[in-house]
């Protein structure tokens, strides 16, 4: 199993990069800024904690934005570790359906807290939000599974009584 979570994590630090590269290929098209929602959900949870932070205004700001990136790429890595765990139990598992189910765990578990907070309302948003928030979500989601899958199959041996090509003269 450890095998599974560590090309899981590889996976899944594949998919974070590739999520962020949406995103901001995202913001340089439609010219939006980046989101504060993450900064704004650390803020809420260092309320709720009862940590009062000793940092002036915009200090504070800039550190919780950091730990909010932080903790999506933390949030993207265990998803990743996850899926690795799956995918090894059940590698019949067709690979749509495991880049939808990564995609989707991995923005459900994204937006869940900031719905829980009152930060955001899915209700409330337009195609161009939700496909903000999907076409990124869909591209980590190929991502791990495409990067799991090339990893953890390439050292895998064929069956046990499978016929094996023999080695051509020039390998």
């Amino acid at each position: 199993m450890r095998r599974e979570l560590m090309i899981g994590a590889v996976a899944g630090a594949v998919g974070i990069l590739v999520l962020d590269m949406v995103s901001y290929l995202d913001m340089v098209i439609r010219g939006r800024p980046a989101s504060q929602l993450s900064a704004q959900l650390v803020g809420k949870i260092a309320e709720l904690a009862g940590v009062k932070p000793a940092e002036d205004g915009e200090t504070w700001r800039n550190r919780a934005s950091a730990i909010g990136a932080l903790l999506g790429y933390v949030m993207g890595l265990g998803i990743g570790m996850v899926f690795g765990v799956i995918r090894a139990r059940w590698p019949g598992l067709l690979r749509s359906v495991a880049v939808v189910g990564v995609g989707a765990a991995a923005m459900a578990l994204a937006d869940a807290g900031l719905v829980l907070f009152g930060l955001t309302d899915p209700r409330t948003w337009g195609l161009a939000g939700w496909l903000s928030d999907i076409v990124p979500h869909l591209g980590y989601g190929i991502a791990v599974v495409v990067i799991f899958d090339l990893l953890y199959g390439a050292r895998r041996s064929p069956p046990e009584g499978s016929a094996r090509r023999p080695p051509s003269p020039v390998e």
